[in-house]
Formats: C-alpha cells, sequence, structure tokens
C-alpha cells in the first residue's frame, strides 16, 4: 500500500475527503518527524506500536567491489516495535 492507496482508505472508512484524510496524514508524518528528530523522542500508539531513536555504533565494513575496509559513521536510526494488536493481527 502507498501513500495514495493508505489516504483512500483512510477517507473511506473515516468518511472524510481524500483531501482531508491526506492532511491528516501528512500532519501525523510531521509531528511523528518532529517529536523524532528534534527531541529524539519516542511515538507510541497503543495497540499499533512504538517508534523511537536508537545510536549505531560506528563499525567497519567492506566495499563489496573491491573488498576494502570502508569505515561507516555513527548515526541516529529510526526503530519501530510492533504493538500487541498489530503483533496479534499479522500472526
Amino acid at each position: 500500500m502507498n501513500k495514495a492507496e493508505l489516504v483512500e482508505k483512510m477517507a473511506v472508512d473515516a468518511g472524510l475527503s481524500k483531501a482531508d484524510a491526506k492532511r491528516a496524514l501528512d500532519a501525523f508524518v510531521g509531528a511523528a518527524t518532529t517529536e523524532l528528530s528534534s527531541k529524539g523522542g519516542r511515538v507510541s500508539l497503543v495497540g499499533f506500536g512504538s517508534f523511537t531513536v536508537s545510536k549505531r555504533a560506528a563499525r567497519t565494513g567492506r566495499n563489496p567491489q573491491t573488498g576494502k575496509e570502508i569505515k561507516i559513521a555513527a548515526k541516529n536510526v529510526v526503530r519501530f516495535k510492533a504493538g500487541s494488536d498489530l503483533a496479534e493481527a499479522v500472526k
């Protein structure tokens, strides 16, 4: 499912126009992005799951073409952990 399909599904299920559903989805993505990027916080949706920021340490990797070792810098990454309701539904 891509963004357009999600917006359409949200509009139908919630009885909204597609424009309203798109604004709602964009607002959620914006709020979650702000929370995770600026504060390094957590976005938790009970039953669905939670998004957190974790640090990935610097490490040594290999260039697959040459086999030469390269240094990979440390960085922050977003992690998602499924909630119990979502995990059970996917089973």
